[in-house]
């Protein structure tokens, strides 16, 4: 055991955690001793001097900052066991899911859905799930119509091999990383993960938060069965059963096909959240009708990707149409715009669709996705193309076809190299030889400018710019007019 003098940090260390527990987490006061407890026996500690230590409106990171730095101190533990040991503690912490699920119910009865979720979200920024800190010191602009978001804390999979093996499933307990049994998992760290049940259709599902959301409040609805991801008709009358419950949300699904998305293909989940992207307000270019549902219209979107807008009151006339373009789309063949429905490997067509409720009823957004090779591009005709690869190689999935996109990481230090160059009015670094396109629209936009402010503008302008022209890239029709004869040939015509 540690020696004595040593310990006195810890101790104080955890006393702050349950108090931290008692005024965040719900733990019960009577339940502080035993909590406690159950904190030392981890470590073998028989002795123990109250410290009196508070959480005096410190945030969990800090306390377990504190704990941690004490800990290691005394021997407990090595600096890089950190991570794991704050995990433990914290899923001691952390009420049951049943005490959870319960609390839940009473906020919705009481005050809604939305005020519920917003309970439940500030639940697990404060058990340290949700990884909030993180996600506000991701860089995060406006530009081009779309939000363009650094993510320091994904990793970035630039093969596509790679990314397609963190769709596989490697069997065993649980079977992918998303099923319902890593509910407080060991194995993945999960000791803190809390997840709500929902109904959707007549099947079991559940949400959760993301560790790391890309947005706020962003989550995953999974089904409670593991089942491969697909959308058909039933999917859109789920995403209206959760809507209709969480009306301030927006929930939708990658589609379910290989290299367009970043899904885990293997296991059936939507992902939503608190915040519209910048899709669901995109413009409208031309209203579209069809004779049988005179209470729907379909609007094609003023948007660099290929997709259309399905609003209605009504919410069985919603999924009709909505099944009936499914269905026009994923049999649907252009061999002069590369758009094939099947090929060698299997379906290649397939919609994604997002669905909100706003003052004019329900809102279905459907984005057309073809994820077709060929020798020009093998990593996908309608997939960012390689000369934008430098900044974006991942596939394009449903936050990003929407407006958001999730940058890698290693940008902060690529673009600080471009920044220090151009001011210095050097050339473009060896080392960032392969943003040259990038460089070469820079510098014609900088005009000679060596301001520090005017290059950092200009950065995110190209960046966004860049984001624009991929979802160019994805869009399976070109011009208006391209999907306009595909609507129109479903029987849509011009309101």
């Amino acid at each position: 055991m540690a020696e004595q003098d040593k310990l006195e940090p810890v101790y104080a260390g955890v006393d702050a955690l349950v108090d931290y527990a008692c005024d965040r987490l719900a733990l019960d006061r009577r339940d502080a001793d035993w909590t406690r407890n159950r904190i030392f026996e981890l470590f073998d500690l028989s002795s123990y001097a109250p410290t009196g230590a508070v959480a005096d409106g410190r945030s969990a990171d800090e306390l377990l900052g504190e704990f941690r730095a004490a800990a290691v101190e005394a021997g407990l533990f090595e600096a890089e066991e950190g991570p794991v040991w704050a995990d433990i503690v914290m899923g001691i912490l952390s009420a049951n899911p049943s005490a959870l699920q319960d609390r839940f119910l009473e906020v919705e009865r009481d005050w809604g859905g939305m005020a519920a979720m917003r309970w439940l979200y500030d639940y697990c920024v404060a058990n340290t799930y949700v990884k909030r800190a993180q996600l506000d010191a991701n860089p995060r602009f406006d530009s081009h119509g779309l939000v363009v978001t650094i993510n320091l804390a994904k990793p970035e999979f630039k093969d596509m091999k790679k990314a397609a093996a963190g769709n596989a499933v490697a069997g065993g307990y649980p079977q992918c990383t998303i099923c319902h049994e890593n509910e407080g998992f060991a194995g993945r760290n999960k000791r803190t993960l809390r997840t709500l049940p929902v109904e959707l259709g007549d099947e079991s599902w559940f949400w959760q938060f993301s560790p790391y959301g890309y947005f706020d409040q962003h989550g995953i609805c999974v089904n409670t069965t593991h089942t491969p991801m697909h959308v058909d008709r039933d999917t859109f009358g789920m995403l209206l059963d959760f809507v209709d419950r969480f009306p301030g949300y927006f929930l939708g699904c990658n589609a379910a096909l290989p290299r367009i998305g970043g899904s885990v293909l293997a296991h059936d989940h939507f992902q939503g959240g608190g915040e519209l992207l910048p899709m669901h307000t995109a413009p409208v270019l031309r209203e579209l009708r069809l004779d049988a549902f005179p209470d729907v219209a379909v609007e094609m979107l003023d948007w660099p990707g290929s997709a259309v807008r399905v609003v209605s009151k009504s919410r069985q006339s919603l999924i009709d149409v909505c099944d009936l373009i499914r269905e026009g789309w994923v049999t649907y063949s252009n061999p002069e715009l590369d758009i094939v429905c099947e090929g060698e490997d299997g379906r290649r067509s397939a919609l994604s669709p997002s669905a909100i409720v706003t003052e004019r009823g329900y809102e279905m957004s459907l984005i057309f996705r073809n994820n077709g090779v060929s020798e020009e591009y093998p990593d996908g005709i309608f997939h960012a193309h390689p000369e934008f690869y430098p900044v974006k190689q991942e596939p394009i999935g449903l936050i990003e076809a929407q407006g958001l996109f999730i940058l890698p990481g290693r940008l902060v230090e690529q673009l600080g190299h471009i920044e220090d160059a151009l001011a210095a009015g050097e050339g473009l670094p060896e080392a960032e030889r392969e943003f040259t396109l990038e460089w070469d629209e820079l510098t014609k936009q900088l005009d000679g400018s060596r301001d520090r402010d005017d290059i950092r503008a200009a950065i995110q302008d190209e960046l966004g710019s860049v984001c624009y022209r991929i979802l160019r890239n994805t869009a399976v029709f070109k011009t208006p007019e391209l999907m306009f004869g595909f609507l129109a040939s479903l029987g849509l015509h011009a309101a």
